[in-house]
């Protein structure tokens, strides 16, 4: 939970049994009180199209379509009718994006956005609308092969161009500077297509979001090389502090609320990594101190709790997260205009 009303999911990819297992989550939020959720699909770089449409299901209550495909053969076409048993409407919802959004979470997002379901906010998505299939090789290697295309409800396709056929342009389009921006300026050139209740969205480049959130956390590069350290200094410093400290330790909610590191922590972490032979600079990290306290704050929660209430310490320092609270009342709209 984020608040005292609003859920919080995150997941990162599908897989073949996503579906039950956010169902289960949604109903241990429930019992402790949800009545909004944020679906968190930032970095989820997708899965099975079966649990995309699953997912999404699970969020309309009417029989609408979720996603369909279309290819060469007609073999390949597939639609994707969402079971009004399976979905609940009655809570405001928004889905969190980003640039490494794509495939399946896409799949989500446009049925989302389409079927004027939820709010989607955060940064316009990857741009994958391709469904693949692997083929193996003799030499043990594989190649795959696009079959179709998949479309969200409108019937927009979101794959972003690739005519030349430039892998590195492909993905450098991803982080050219001001991307949001370039994107805004072009999405006039882009074909247009109408939600259920008549707004425009935009197809052939990813998921516009309905409401831009830029991430601006900005780390030094000495943090940035410490969270990816191959020795892992964030997650054995909290595991160790874990271990020798665990009376401590109460309930969850109080050491979310009120339990804090130190200056002199700060400072038995950065002699722990000196002695692991780590290269420091001082100056850097003493400028995200604050950061690096809450990351190992996280570590110490998921090694004595679990790894969802590591992510509920570090989501402190999000602000696309945090920010996406705001638009609440917004996303609020969708389930009085469906009544």
């Amino acid at each position: 939970m984020l608040d005292d009303e609003t859920g919080y999911i995150w997941l990162t990819r599908f897989s073949a049994a996503t579906d039950e297992e956010v169902r289960t989550s949604f109903n241990q939020l429930e019992a402790q009180g949800m009545k909004k959720l944020v679906l968190d699909l930032r970095n989820n770089s997708g899965g099975f199209l079966e649990q995309a449409a699953a997912i999404s299901n699970l969020f309309i209550a009417r029989e609408d379509t979720l996603v369909f495909t279309k290819g060469k053969s007609q073999k390949m076409e597939q639609v994707f009718i969402a079971d009004p048993a399976q979905g609940r409407e009655d809570y405001p919802l928004i889905v969190l994006i980003n640039r490494g959004s794509a495939s399946a979470s896409e799949i989500v997002a446009g049925a989302i956005q389409d079927l004027d379901r939820g709010l989607v906010v955060g940064e316009t998505s990857f741009g994958k609308g391709l469904v693949q299939r692997q083929l193996p090789l003799n030499d043990g290697s594989a190649i795959r092969v696009t079959i179709a295309r998949y479309y969200t409800p409108s019937g927009r396709l979101i794959q972003r161009p690739y005519s030349n056929g430039d892998t590195r342009d492909y993905y450098k389009d991803l982080y050219i500077e001001n991307r949001e921006t370039v994107l805004d300026s072009l999405k006039e050139l882009r074909p247009k297509y109408k939600t259920r209740s008549g707004r425009i969205v935009y197809g052939g480049g990813g998921i516009t979001p309905d409401q831009y959130i830029a991430y601006d956390l900005k780390l030094q590069k000495n943090t940035q090389r410490l969270l990816t350290h191959m020795k892992r200094p964030f997650f054995n410093w909290g595991s160790n502090y874990a271990s020798n400290h665990r009376d401590e330790f109460n309930t969850y909610e109080n050491f979310k609320s009120y339990w804090k590191l130190d200056e002199s922590d700060f400072h038995m972490f950065l002699d722990y990594a000196a002695n692991e032979e780590i290269e420091l600079n001082p100056d850097e990290l003493e400028t995200d101190k604050d950061y690096i306290l809450n990351m190992l704050k996280s570590e110490i929660a998921s090694a004595h709790w679990g790894k969802d209430e590591a992510i509920g310490i570090r989501l402190h320092y999000d602000n696309q997260v945090i920010s996406a609270l705001n638009y609440f009342n917004e996303a609020a709209k969708f389930i009085n205009n469906s009544q």
